[in-house]
């Protein structure tokens, strides 16, 4: 994430849209595994699994706003390439700097919202079963678990709602990739298939493995839940992709490689 990062700082070459969005989520990548890996690790190294109160608020709020955040700019990269290969005539009068820049900053802004609402409606819920969460970090189901049986409902409201949000912008993005793929296979340049599947099907890989793990996580029955099914869930959704998000987005792009 580094490299990236000062790869599009630094090369002029890499002042397009489509790398501005991905320095976004170099930044947001950096700052989501940074927040619950580290304490994590020192957890273990120190053969302890304390994590103080304000610790676990502010674990809680900045995992959801880097996740929401980086959900958001997903789409965001979406619609960027849809425009760039659908309706590339229009590409730089809808994707200008100014443009972009309003979009990186409703990004930001929709996961500090996000995580603002989930953390104060998550922590106004009184305890009732201790204060042990069974996760290598904060997180929010976890939480719920220790709430009173009839006090999380607000935040399970919440979470449906916004699951249902999240699944309409899924269908937002595999219909923007559908035409893509459509506008693709009818070039007849098998390097131009090459370079537009390269791009976007590792993209919709990680969202779906993305939110398949969150919604997993999030609303499967207390019947189905264990220890060790919660960690690999977690994990998944909370480690691998920041982790496989650099590797894709440099080592399956030549411009990126030539800047690095």
């Amino acid at each position: 994430n580094g490299l990236i990062l000062t790869a599009v700082a630094c090369d002029h070459r890499l002042h397009t849209p489509m790398y501005f969005f991905l320095l976004n989520l170099a930044l947001l990548d950096l700052g989501s595994i940074s927040t619950s890996l580290p304490k994590a690790m020192a957890n273990s190294l120190w053969d302890t699994r304390v994590i103080s109160y304000e610790g676990c608020v502010a674990q809680v709020f900045f995992l959801v706003f880097f996740f929401g955040s980086e959900y958001s700019l997903l789409i965001t990269m979406a619609y960027d390439r849809y425009v760039a290969i659908c309706k590339p005539l229009y590409y730089r009068s809808l994707l200008g700097s100014r443009a972009c820049a309003q979009m990186a900053a409703a990004v930001w802004a929709s996961g500090f919202l996000y995580a603002v609402l989930h953390t104060a409606s998550t922590f106004s819920l009184p305890l009732c079963q201790g204060n042990a969460v069974d996760q290598f970090f904060c997180e929010i189901p976890q939480i719920l678990k220790l709430s009173c049986s009839d006090a999380y409902l607000r935040e399970g409201r919440l979470i449906m709602f916004s699951a249902s949000l999240t699944i309409l912008c899924f269908v937002f993005i595999v219909l923007s990739y559908v035409q893509i793929f459509r506008v693709v296979l009818r070039m007849p340049s098998e390097q131009s298939w090459h370079k537009a599947f390269s791009m976007c099907l590792p993209h919709l890989a990680v969202v779906s493995l993305f939110l398949s793990t969150v919604m997993f996580a999030h609303l499967k029955p207390p019947s189905i839940s264990s220890p060790s099914l919660d960690l690999v869930v977690s994990f998944l959704y909370s480690v691998v992709p920041p982790a496989v998000n650099p590797v894709i987005y440099s080592m399956r792009n030549q411009e990126l490689k030539d800047a690095l």
